[in-house]
């Protein structure tokens, strides 16, 4: 027992005796806490093999540190969008158009360079910051006061599918989760009937499944595909989404029929993670038949608001479809949702016709784009929601023959606007020509460490243990850009 409070000794060296004895005696009580806690999960856990029950994997999970973003969306730029012809000026390319570069080229290229191209857009200072950008988005151009320009990032692959796979999950070599992965093992779901990671319209090249896959984590992490960049918006959903054949009370028999027989199986084989998180999936996929639709169906957003997206214009309809679609998923409680712009025909990739591609391009995603970003500040969801624009690398200030550019990984622009990034700000320079980031660059590891911070997470501690080592998104790299933090 414990001596009175009135019998302690009162001098300094009996201050700290009296200290190191309420430790001795207290340590077994800290020691017996944990001992209870480490058994009472043990309980549960068997409870829950023996019933069958799972908890849900998905469940929403603390961050690390305070969370300055609940949520992101990333507008994915498929084929490399040009930095210097979109929003990284570079004013000595006009000057010095059609001389040889005045600078080293990469031993390694995609393709044959050749000497300097103009950018065939003017850039024009916006808003209160007076940051520049081309005329290539007009639109856009309003809200650069929300934007976070980041000119210096940088990734290691010049070619297509290994700079997408080093975007989305960190390695150009090798299959690893995706960064939606990370996020939803990391953090979990602020749903119930929904996935937490959504993508639409995803490419199926350069990486395709790999670029939105789990890889090694748990198969929860995986995102979930709705149509692809062959198909429409208008046309995308989820495969399956609708059973023809049986009702829902019908189908909830059947599984309820499923968990029993396999709670009967968890009851003498054990329990088995790749088991139950398939019978988890089936029980969201039940849920997502009423919830998914009705998301998608955007009948009920007003005139206005179709309008405010672009979907009145069938330059911009396909789009801006996906745009809304995303709001809609970002306020029901997704946690990452990726809306990709590519087709079968130009892309983002001009290796030629630079003038009729970067336009074409840029008219279907501008306007959808600035009124996403209006519709959700006007929501209040801007402030805890990291939007990312940008694509797997940008391309050169020299010319591909005569009127194209070839691919850059090696310095090249993404932006982010809203979840707690420095508004009307640019971060960091490549060049005078804009061929390498040279002030505070960025590699991809770079970027996706400070995703990560801004939603609460130390890419240092989101590990996974697989094949008798500790993975992270970031790999043994990583550095969190905090100049760029508001």
């Amino acid at each position: 027992m414990h001596e009175p409070a009135a019998t302690i000794p009162t001098t300094p060296t009996r201050h700290l005796a009296a200290r190191r004895r309420i430790l001795q005696t207290s340590a077994v009580g800290f020691g017996h806490l944990a001992f209870r806690a480490l058994l009472d999960a043990e309980v549960l856990a068997e409870t829950a093999a023996e019933s069958g029950h799972v908890a849900n994997p998905l469940a929403a999970k603390p961050p690390h540190l305070p969370a300055r973003a609940r949520r992101i969306v990333f507008l994915f730029m498929k084929g490399g969008p040009s930095h210097v012809d979109t929003f990284d000026p570079k004013p000595l390319l006009d000057r010095d158009h059609g001389k040889p570069p005045p600078f080293e080229l990469p031993k390694v290229t995609f393709a044959a360079q050749g000497n300097l191209l103009r950018s065939p857009w003017k850039f024009r200072r916006h808003g209160q910051s007076g940051l520049p950008v081309s005329d290539l988005f007009p639109h856009v151009a309003r809200h650069v006061d929300d934007l976070c320009i980041l000119r210096s990032v940088h990734g290691t692959n010049p070619a297509h599918g290994g700079a997408l796979l080093k975007l989305h999950t960190g390695s150009d070599q090798f299959v690893r989760p995706s960064m939606g992965s990370w996020i939803t093992y990391g953090l979990g779901t602020d749903n119930e009937n929904l996935p937490a990671f959504v993508t639409i319209c995803p490419t199926l090249a350069h990486g395709g499944v790999n670029n939105w896959g789990a890889a090694f984590l748990p198969a929860f992490c995986q995102g979930t595909p709705i149509g692809n960049a062959s198909t429409g918006s208008a046309q995308a959903a989820v495969k399956h989404i609708r059973n023809d054949r049986l009702g829902r009370a019908e189908q909830r028999r059947q599984l309820d029929l499923i968990a029993a027989m396999n709670r009967d199986h968890i009851a003498t084989a054990g329990a088995e993670r790749l088991l139950e998180g398939r019978l988890d999936s089936f029980e969201l996929a039940f849920r997502m038949q009423a919830t998914m639709p009705e998301l998608q169906d955007l009948s009920g957003e007003t005139a206005a608001m179709q309008r405010l997206y672009g979907l009145d214009d069938p330059i911009t309809a396909d789009f801006g479809r996906q745009c809304l679609m995303a709001r809609r998923f970002l306020e029901a409680g997704v946690r990452f949702v990726q809306v990709t712009h590519s087709d079968s025909e130009v892309q983002w990739d001009q290796h030629g016709n630079l003038y009729q591609g970067h336009t074409k391009n840029a008219a279907e995603v501008d306007r959808p784009i600035a009124g996403f970003l209006q519709d959700l500040k006007a929501r209040g969801l801007l402030d805890d929601t990291l939007v990312l624009w940008g694509g797997e690398f940008g391309r050169t200030p020299t010319a591909q023959g005569t009127d194209g550019r070839d691919h850059n990984p090696h310095g090249f622009t993404m932006w982010m606007a809203g979840g707690g990034v420095k508004a009307g700000f640019a971060y960091g320079a490549t060049d005078d020509y804009g061929y390498y980031a040279v002030q505070d660059a960025m590699h991809v590891h770079d970027l996706h460490a400070t995703i990560l911070h801004l939603l609460g997470l130390d890419h240092t501690r989101l590990t996974y243990r697989h094949a008798g080592r500790d993975f992270r998104l970031t790999d043994v790299a990583g550095r969190v850009a905090k100049g760029i933090l508001a």
